[in-house]
């Protein structure tokens, strides 16, 4: 089992970037915090949909990883990088802990930069082994989605797995 979590982790390494970048058209809404949450909350509607054509059961949202996945977003906009490693060190397993999920339950994470919409982000992990495998695996049964914006309007998207 311990080397199905970390080749899981591995896998959940590659990244997922669009195409076409540039400001979007309306990055003010976007990045109003109303908006930022509907956005996350369409993320996992849309996730659960990929789920339930394979099967899977729908993950339900966990407060905690949202708050994981939020500050890691925050992280790499505030800090101007994008990967599954914090800016101090962390993986995505302690991001989880810090926020009071349990480090037995953490499954998994996908991250994504310059998608402009829910619908976009999902469609662009589907198209990715690695982060399509983290959103069919049916033993994960929580996720929590974070998205920060940069100055220049770009999203910088993290979605957090649990199996507890």
């Amino acid at each position: 089992m311990k080397r199905f979590v970390r080749r899981a982790v591995v896998t959940a390494a590659l990244v997922a970037v669009p195409t076409l970048f540039g400001a979007p058209a309306l990055a003010a809404a976007q990045a109003t915090p109303t908006t930022a949450a509907a956005y996350e909350t369409e993320v996992v509607k849309l996730t659960n949909a990929e789920r339930a054509k394979k099967g899977c059961k729908a993950l339900r949202i966990d407060s905690r990883l949202v708050t994981a996945a939020r500050a890691h977003s925050a992280d790499m906009v505030q800090k101007s990088f994008f990967s599954h490693t914090g800016s101090d060190g962390s993986t995505f397993v302690t991001r989880e802990v810090r926020a009071g999920y349990p480090r037995a339950g953490a499954s998994a994470e996908n991250i994504a930069w310059g998608y402009r919409t829910p619908k976009d982000v999902v469609t662009g992990w589907m198209n990715s082994a690695g982060h399509r495998k983290n959103i069919l695996n049916c033993t994960s049964t929580a996720v929590g989605v974070g998205v920060a914006y940069t100055a220049g309007g770009a999203p910088y998207w993290t979605q957090d797995f649990g199996r507890i």
